[in-house]
């Protein structure tokens, strides 16, 4: 699924979940597994993973960070990301570490990343 995730950056914190187009490739997500509160990524790692009923997959931090919340309703209705991935379905608030400036620099925009699925539909 990688780099099928975002990430909204608002001061420090950075909201990342999966896209629409990722949700839509997954097919009915049945199962969203997130890490705890206080845990550390580095930009590439792996911290979760999303199961549907085709597949699952790993969930990738677009950017460094410790976790500071998690969104509990993805336990009881992971269904959520099917209709709400880019908003109320996101899956982790990051507080930005040191690194995270210039990892931010070299993800895609949203205009770019539409680009970019387009020409990997084709």
């Amino acid at each position: 699924m990688h780099p099928h995730e975002y990430c909204k950056v608002d001061g420090k914190i950075a909201t990342v979940g999966i896209t629409d187009f990722a949700q839509s490739a997954l097919g009915d997500i049945v199962f969203v597994d997130l890490p705890s509160i206080d845990d550390s990524f580095v930009a590439g790692d792996s911290f979760g993973s999303v199961e549907s009923v085709k597949a699952a997959s790993d969930v990738y931090a677009p950017v460094s960070g410790r976790v500071i919340e998690i969104n509990t309703i993805l336990g009881d209705e992971p269904g959520l990301v099917n209709t709400e991935a880019e908003g109320e379905a996101w899956f982790v608030k990051l507080e930005l570490s040191g690194e995270s400036e210039g990892e931010i620099g070299k993800l895609m925009s949203a205009d770019e990343y539409k680009a970019h699925c387009e020409k990997e539909a084709h």
